[in-house]
């Protein structure tokens, strides 16, 4: 295994990892998003739209390329970044590359009414699930009046204003405009690799990483949202809070606290004292979301409607215990344990790797950031958890329901 990180000519930063005897090779492409966007949804239509046909090739011709040559090829926005990214056999790595190229110098965007329709057509389908709901209100009551908080139903309201020239500009400004990170992993040799690479990608506009003009968002209240939904039998809570994102001291202590409370499934805090002892619920996780500016931890559980007051006691119950009583040796080893673990899963496959090391690039980390990211979870202790989740979950908070 050899790894390399340099720069290409228009000042991409790239890392180049060749995993031995691998017979298939991985690209991811990160394109930094530095503006919030005109209208919700104009990313997700771009990304969409890049692979509706080309100048050269109409949109049957070129999904008929990939599969011809099995290449699994992919456009997706993300609210930081937004990624391009293949997977291919060794020997069609060049064909995916000139495809790929094809894709980001040639797009028509012409099929934009199609998947304007279609995108359209598929939000409801995806909200007609009550967590998703729950979820989608509580997004843009915790990001209200930010870009963060562009949801599903967010981008319901504005699909039909959208036009095909608003998601045409805002595809040139991300590719004129942005940092760009590269990642390649996989068996071939580097000399058969980079001058593909400065033939296609080297010749995109320069990477930049000197205009963000995105805010950081601010919660400065407790607030409470409920949806009512016809039909229903369960009622489904969500409460977090505005907390640390990535590069932040706080960072690895939460990632944690994630974990402890209720990420892991059967063995967390909130498994064991709201479903198993107390039959309060039919599901009950944790999550710890993080973005460029901020982060959200929240909590979830599915009960019946009965229950939502004792629910929300429950969660103030847990948080306050976490926020007052340390946490025991073997519980914080057995959370750091399970945080390694995950990131073995996490590095499986070579494109995996591409993906991690293209998203912590274009966030502005070093390539190898998940490998600093795991010396410092071994290093927290109890004293940090308790005071972090002091810090961190105060009384402006967020609370969404949705219920019959």
């Amino acid at each position: 295994m050899t790894k390399e990180i340099s720069k290409l000519n228009n000042n991409i930063e790239y890392i180049y990892k060749q995993n031995a005897n691998t017979p298939r090779m991985a690209l991811c492409l990160n394109f930094s998003v530095n503006k919030a966007e005109i209208k919700a949804g104009v990313y997700s239509l771009m990304a969409r739209l890049l692979l509706q046909g080309t100048k050269n090739y109409s949109s049957e011709q070129l999904a008929n390329e990939f599969e011809k040559f099995a290449i699994d090829f992919s456009s997706e926005s993300f609210l930081n970044y937004f990624r391009v990214k293949f997977v291919c056999l060794n020997e069609d790595f060049a064909k995916a590359i000139e495809l790929m190229n094809e894709v980001l110098t040639n797009s028509t965007f012409e099929e934009f009414e199609k998947e304007r329709l279609k995108l359209k057509n598929e939000i409801p389908v995806e909200l007609d699930s009550p967590r998703a709901l729950a979820m989608d209100a509580y997004c843009r009551k915790m990001f209200e009046n930010h870009y963060y908080g562009n949801s599903m139903t967010a981008v319901l309201e504005s699909i039909d204003s959208i036009t095909k020239e608003e998601v045409i500009d805002a595809y040139n400004y991300i590719i004129n405009n942005s940092k760009k990170s590269l990642a390649i992993v996989g068996a071939l040799e580097k000399s058969e690799v980079m001058p593909l690479i400065e033939d296609t990608i080297g010749r995109l506009p320069q990477s930049t990483d000197n205009n963000f003009m995105i805010e950081q968002p601010i919660l400065n209240e407790k607030k409470e949202v409920k949806t009512i939904k016809d039909d229903l039998n369960q009622a489904h809570i969500v409460k977090g809070w505005l907390v640390p994102t990535y590069g932040e001291d706080e960072y690895p202590i939460l990632i944690l606290l994630n974990i402890i409370l209720g990420s892991c499934g059967l063995s967390s805090r909130l498994f064991t004292e709201l479903r198993d002892k107390k039959g309060l619920a039919y599901v009950v996780r944790s999550s710890y979301e993080t973005f460029k500016l901020a982060a959200n931890f929240m909590i979830y559980i599915a009960t019946e409607p009965k229950n939502i007051e004792v629910s929300l006691k429950g969660f103030d119950e847990e948080i306050e215990k976490i926020k007052t009583v340390l946490v025991s040796e073997k519980e914080l080893q057995d959370a750091k344990n399970n945080f390694i673990g995950r990131c073995a899963f996490s590095e499986e496959t070579n494109l995996h790797q591409a993906c991690q090391y293209a998203k912590y690039g274009v966030l502005g980390f070093d390539f190898n950031y998940v490998e600093s990211l795991k010396e410092r979870i071994k290093t927290v202790t109890a004293e940090q958890i308790l005071a972090c989740a002091q810090k961190c979950f105060d009384d402006k908070s967020v609370i969404s329901i949705t219920k019959p």
